[in-house]
């Protein structure tokens, strides 16, 4: 799979159609509507390069985790069999010595403590999910004349 590049953009006087940067001269003869052109043709270039970034990404670590999901999903399923014939044996072993119904409340009191602490952990793993990084660090290094400063416009 190919990464879309990202080359200095606007900083060196690139320009899609010319392949070089622009020296002084051929900004100094070029019409304020040609610079607005070039302007918009590179600021459309770098947003499409940002969203096929993002696919990318978004594909690459979807891939990984729909692997890892269905290697956990299958794994879940094992350890949810296990967990219905031990808490069964427990129950029958505990019916031996109590009644019944005190038997099953206890093997259900043991699988809520369970579940409580299966949950805390995973609350803790879910904030470690690290996210779109590269995309977020390329969007970072858009410049600043780019971004929108409201309280900067005077009219």
């Amino acid at each position: 799979m190919s990464m879309p590049t990202q080359g200095s953009g606007l900083d060196s006087g690139y320009h899609p159609d010319a392949g070089a940067p622009h020296t002084a001269s051929e900004v100094k003869g070029s019409s304020l509507g040609d610079l607005m052109r070039q302007v918009t043709t590179d600021l459309s270039t770098l947003m499409r390069q940002e969203v096929e970034l993002a696919k990318a990404e978004i594909r690459q670590e979807g891939k990984k985790a729909g692997k890892a999901a269905g290697l956990f999903g299958g794994a879940g399923f094992g350890g949810y069999m296990v967990a219905l014939f031990v808490s069964i044996a427990i129950w029958q072993f505990l019916d031996n010595v109590m009644d019944s119904g005190l038997a099953a409340l206890i093997v259900a009191v043991i699988w809520a403590a369970v579940a409580a602490v299966l949950y805390s952990k995973a609350k803790k793993n879910a904030q470690h999910v690290r996210g779109l990084q590269q995309t977020n660090d390329s969007v970072q290094r858009i410049p600043d004349a780019l971004k929108p400063h409201p309280e900067g416009v005077t009219r």
